[in-house]
């Protein structure tokens, strides 16, 4: 399996990496990013690439993949709505037409988060332009998954790239643990991320094609 990750740097890109470090199945990643992020693996191969909104420069890069996981996202906190959907629909939609350009029958799965709003009509700002994204993406020519992960459990040392958030982890990780046992269809880890993105690789379009935490776990486990 050959696959590309946006959003490597970040919490959850870092959990998906590992987890294709481990994976057999998987035989090389390709890593984009705006900044590097200075791994060093056998599988892996890195493309710094600044402008987002258009990839016609690593157009030859793009070739030769089974699966996209798309893991990079920016907290709402502080944007316009504009803004926001700058970094979350635009520059999403634009690396999925890439993708898709050059691999018939990629897989490709994105990062969104428990309380989306698919009818793009709802007062939450972000649930409304990730509804939107995730709209977009179903409808496109190749196998799309959407991840809505409730609280994700950040292992082996994943970190945000957020402050704020660095801070929330720190002071609740600690009660994973309880949150397991009493919402455990509301809470993920890092690893069930990266694992469940390669499972549905194998569905080849079948199956949910929106996972929250408990179909996350799920397919980790399987």
């Amino acid at each position: 399996m050959r696959v590309i990750i946006f959003g490597a740097t970040g919490m959850v890109g870092q959990g998906v990496l590992r987890a294709c470090l481990l994976d057999d199945r998987v035989d090389s990643v390709l890593i984009v990013g705006r900044t590097p992020a200075g791994v060093r693996h056998p599988k892996v191969r890195e493309v710094v690439h600044g402008d987002f909104t258009d990839f016609s420069a690593i157009d030859a890069e793009l070739t030769g993949l089974d699966a996209c996981f798309f893991c990079l996202g920016v907290t709402s906190a502080g944007l316009s709505e504009e803004e926001y959907s700058r970094i979350t629909y635009t520059y999403t939609l634009a690396a999925a037409r890439a993708v898709a350009a050059h691999n018939p029958g990629l897989t490709f799965t994105y990062v969104s988060g428990e309380g989306t709003d698919s009818s793009e009509k709802g007062r939450t700002g972000w649930a409304r332009v990730k509804g939107r994204t995730e709209n977009e993406l179903l409808t496109m020519d190749f196998h799309a998954y959407m991840f809505r992960p409730g609280y994700i459990q950040p292992l082996h040392g994943a970190t945000s790239k957020t402050a704020v958030y660095r801070w929330m982890y720190r002071g609740v990780s600690w009660l994973y643990p309880v949150l397991r046992r009493i919402i455990p269809n509301h809470v993920t880890t890092t690893d069930n991320m990266g694992r469940a993105m390669i499972a549905v690789v194998g569905l080849q379009g079948s199956g949910e094609h929106i996972l929250h935490s408990r179909e996350i776990n799920r397919a980790a486990g399987a």
